[in-house]
């Protein structure tokens, strides 16, 4: 007889639709923020209750997995437009697909005791241990492929940044010389001039004495290394001239040599 806790069942799904949205994002390059994430993974291991329904068939617990999707990608990263939503739940979906055909492989090879799959959803009396090495696995194999799969795209850009109610547009350079990222959240980091400091702040810029929320990060130029200051806008969108296409990106904002323009890594415009 099957036995399922619905603690461990919640706790569980929890863990994996966090990681899941994880990788949605470093697929996509779209921005998460920590709260919703949390929220759309709450929101989506409702879901896993499913199990514990009769067997469904194929087809209905595929619809109802979609439409999960669909609400846990909208409460997670917003609802920016209707491409975006369906890029995201795209991939959130094929990020599913992937974990679920592991579990399931390794579900129909050894029968373990402690798993059990119905209805598109599983339920594993899991050793944390063996849950964490096994999403990890999987999160940084996926983003070895899309660091492989990357290519810089060409045009010209316009980046559009948000702190609080000010607004700045800056022109854009894709450099695949600026691989640049925080050491704290791995965001890819957007140099700007100083004179978009001030713009943005108000406030010559002086390292010496940066306003709330802003920090010193370690960087490696041709010229030399030294420390730039950084921070977490509101907001940052890439335009491009070409199409008028708009994309949302999750990335930093850093301030120094930079030509005036607003450089950036071409991976952030990918999907």
């Amino acid at each position: 007889m099957e036995t399922i806790y619905i603690d461990v069942l919640i706790v569980l799904n929890i863990y994996v639709n966090y990681f899941l949205l994880r990788i949605t994002a470093g697929l996509t390059h779209s921005p998460l923020r920590t709260g919703r994430c949390i929220w759309g993974a709450v929101f989506g291991s409702l879901f896993s209750l499913t199990i514990l329904l009769p067997e469904l068939g194929t087809v209905i617990p595929l619809l109802i997995k979609l439409g999960a999707a669909v609400g846990i990608v909208a409460i997670s990263f917003g609802i920016k437009s209707r491409k975006r939503l369906f890029i995201n739940t795209a991939a959130f979906f094929a990020a599913n697909f992937v974990l679920a055909g592991a579990v399931y492989g390794v579900y129909s090879l050894l029968k373990p005791s402690s798993m059990h799959f119905r209805n598109a959803s599983f339920y594993i009396d899991f050793s944390l241990l063996v849950l964490v090495v096994t999403t990890a696995v999987l999160y940084f194999a996926l983003r070895l492929i899309r660091i492989i799969t990357d290519k810089a795209p060409t045009g010209s850009y316009r980046v559009y940044i948000r702190a609080g109610k000010r607004v700045i547009n800056i022109n854009g350079l894709a450099d695949t010389g600026n691989i640049l990222v925080d050491y704290f959240t791995g965001a890819p980091v957007i140099i700007c001039s100083e004179e978009s400091f001030c713009e943005l702040t108000g406030k010559k810029l002086d390292i010496s004495l940066l306003p709330k929320g802003f920090r010193l990060l370690p960087c490696r130029a041709v010229s030399g290394s030294g420390l730039i200051p950084v921070f977490r806008p509101d907001e940052v969108l890439i335009c491009s001239d070409e199409n008028g296409e708009r994309k949302a990106v999750d990335a930093m904002i850093g301030f120094g040599e930079c030509g005036g323009k607003a450089v950036f890594n071409p991976k952030l415009l990918k999907i």
